[in-house]
């Protein structure tokens, strides 16, 4: 598993935590925050998995 797929779903975790608490408590600028780590994340844990998917390939 690549790296970059491992870190993207961190920030995914990260984004969703401070997304919540952001809503919890009103703070927009905080939810702002945590939609934006989640959406990184996202993107990088595709590009990680791209990786992973040309690594494999590149096996066979």
């Amino acid at each position: 598993m690549d790296k970059d797929r491992v870190e993207g779903s961190a920030k995914q975790v990260k984004g969703a935590v401070k997304e919540t608490i952001g809503k919890v408590v009103g703070d927009a600028k905080l939810e702002a925050e945590g939609k934006a780590d989640k959406a990184e994340g996202k993107v990088q844990n595709a590009i990680g998995g791209l990786k992973d998917a040309v690594r494999d390939a590149a096996k066979k």
